[in-house]
């Protein structure tokens, strides 16, 4: 364990640097836990608007983009680190858990040597660092952690059916879903086929009611999340997802790219194979593969049987070659076939799953090493891990640091023309359906009067709120609310509830109200939809349910109650 935390350590040395950043792609996540935290001061648990992105009026970010990285940092904003350190710490946290949760799967099949070589590759694969440094994709960097921690947790239940099993499935999955919608998606087929394998191979139906249980639980815990991201899609445009530049057919990568470049570099993935971006598989990774493919044939051959670690080794190999076919245009046909993986954008995307198979499968070199009386001894197991484990640092050490960096504080990131930035980034991915077309520029007023005689007085906002005073002299008054409408968005003149509308000229989708005679004071909310509120009690007692699980597997522990 302490080797694969000094390795993890390794892997994110440069996250530890003081007041230093990065030119990353998602150069969003300081944002993100900023919105986060204002959703937390201001009561809106759980967080679905946030005040300043979309271009400071208003966006429905959390109720479609997964929130779990972003509560993990807001532990680190509670504990007095900076915006920039919590990022960069929820990062690092990222890197090194996924390395543990390798172990754990690795370990379960492969023993120590096994683990420990599976972790240490899941860390040091070069699109981790792809992943981190160039991309700086939190949420598609942390469903690493949730991978093999899902795979462990159903292979254990189906094994030994007790209720720590059920918890971790439940949770693992759980968590993927609150990662990354996307990951969870691609992730489905290996899940499923790795269940399906060992029910089989088990030839029991017993371990079926506790799995169903834990996947019920798992998708109650996320209701709150899923339940809009699915069916409110509606209410945004999708549709922008997957054209131009996110044209899934212009982002394969190469068969060169994948196997033999050793181009690195923070450019864009590009049309065509002059990508600024490397899509590496690993050259150690491929090799070892290659290497284990030809040991495992020719002991299932000498044998004349296929152990269970030989179908555990097969099923890695697999998925990561697997993997690595559909980041090339040769899987266009199932491209084709599948429409929806169109929402993937980026194919070699699919390099997650396989630095996933790849670093599973490899930790079967060592089963295999003692089959044909390799290296006989364990020590000289060790030191050959050792220098396996070396060498891959070695190789890749100038992947696991940025390409460019400087320094910045968190009021540089948060002010003048990088704020301006910030709040436009990302602004056609959850833009309301109301609006016809993107802000020309940011909100610099939260109200305005576009028809009737008067003034607007005493503006404030929150993450999911609006009130101001209003006086008109005349009798047909409209003011102009600068915060996209969605739904569900409620207007108050002195307490009583006004309508609102998008007027017909409208282009960017705000807010219009139309206000009486006199001195008035006006309220805006968002409140939850039915459904969000159907997510949230079901998501409420699933939690409460899995924490008695949890009290009820300490108490087993304990010796409490008679192990089931």
């Amino acid at each position: 364990m302490l080797v694969i935390l000094v390795a993890g350590v390794l892997a994110s040395r440069t996250l530890f640097k003081k007041d230093f950043y990065w030119n990353m792609h998602d150069d969003l996540q300081m944002m993100r836990q900023l919105e986060m935290e204002k959703c937390f001061q201001d009561g809106q648990i759980p967080c679905r608007w946030v005040p300043d992105m979309g271009y400071g009026f208003g966006f429905p970010l959390f109720n479609y983009y997964p929130p779990l990285p972003y509560l993990t940092g807001e532990v680190f904003r509670v504990a007095g680190f900076s915006f920039n350190a919590a990022v960069k710490l929820t990062f690092a946290l990222g890197i090194i858990a996924s390395g543990f949760a390798m172990f754990l799967l690795s370990k379960e099949f492969f023993g120590d040597l096994g683990g420990l070589a599976s972790s240490i590759f899941y860390l040091w694969a070069p699109y981790h660092a792809v992943d981190v440094y160039v991309r700086g994709a939190m949420n598609e960097s942390w469903a690493w952690v949730w991978f093999p921690l899902a795979l462990w947790g159903v292979y254990r239940l189906i094994k030994k059916r007790d209720l720590f099993s059920m918890v971790v499935l439940s949770l693992s999955l759980a968590a993927l879903l609150l990662t990354h919608n996307l990951m969870a998606m691609i992730f489905a087929p290996v899940f499923l086929a790795w269940t399906t394998y060992w029910l089989v191979k088990e030839k029991s139906f017993a371990p079926i009611p506790k799995m169903a249980g834990a996947g019920i639980l798992s998708l109650g815990m996320v209701a709150f999340f899923t339940l809009p991201a699915i069916f409110e899609q509606k209410y945004v445009h999708i549709d922008t997802l997957i054209q131009d530049y996110y044209v899934y057919s212009g982002h394969f990568a190469t068969f060169w790219q994948l196997f033999f470049s050793r181009f690195w570099g923070d450019g864009p993935s590009a049309f065509g194979p002059n990508d600024g971006l490397a899509f590496p598989v690993g050259h150690i990774h491929w090799i070892l593969i290659l290497i284990i493919t030809v040991l495992l044939t020719a002991k299932i051959i000498r044998s004349k049987e296929l152990k269970e670690m030989d179908a555990v080794a097969i099923f890695g190999i697999l998925v990561g070659t697997g993997a690595a076919f559909m980041s090339h245009e040769r899987s266009t046909f199932i491209w084709l076939i599948i429409p929806y993986i169109q929402f993937l954008q980026f194919p070699w995307r699919f390099l997650s799953l396989n630095v996933l198979g790849y670093s599973f499968a490899i930790g079967s070199l060592f089963y295999l090493l003692d089959y044909f009386k390799f290296l006989g001894r364990t020590s000289g197991k060790i030191i050959f891990l050792g220098v396996l484990s070396l060498a891959l640092i070695i190789f890749n050490w100038n992947y696991f640091k940025p390409v460019r960096s400087g320094p910045l504080t968190d009021s540089q990131k948060f002010s003048g023309e990088a704020w301006r930035i910030q709040q436009q980034a990302g602004i056609r991915d959850y833009l309301p359906i109301g609006a016809k077309k993107d802000p020309a520029s940011a909100r610099t007023v939260l109200v305005e009067t576009v028809k009737g005689q008067g003034y607007i007085s005493n503006q404030k906002s929150g993450t999911n709120w609006a009130k101001f005073s209003a006086t008109f002299t005349t009798k047909d008054n409209t003011v102009r609310v600068n915060i996209f409408d969605f739904p569900i968005w409620k207007a108050f003149i002195d307490g009583n509830e006004s309508k609102i509308y998008i007027d017909g000229n409208e282009q960017w989708g705000r807010i219009y109200v139309d206000v009486p005679q006199g001195q008035h004071s006006l309220y805006l909310k968002i409140f939850d939809a039915p459904l969000r509120k159907v997510g949230n009690l079901i998501s409420l007692l699933s939690w409460l349910t899995l924490f008695g699980l949890v009290l009820l597997v300490f108490a087993r522990k304990l010796g409490f109650r008679r192990k089931v």
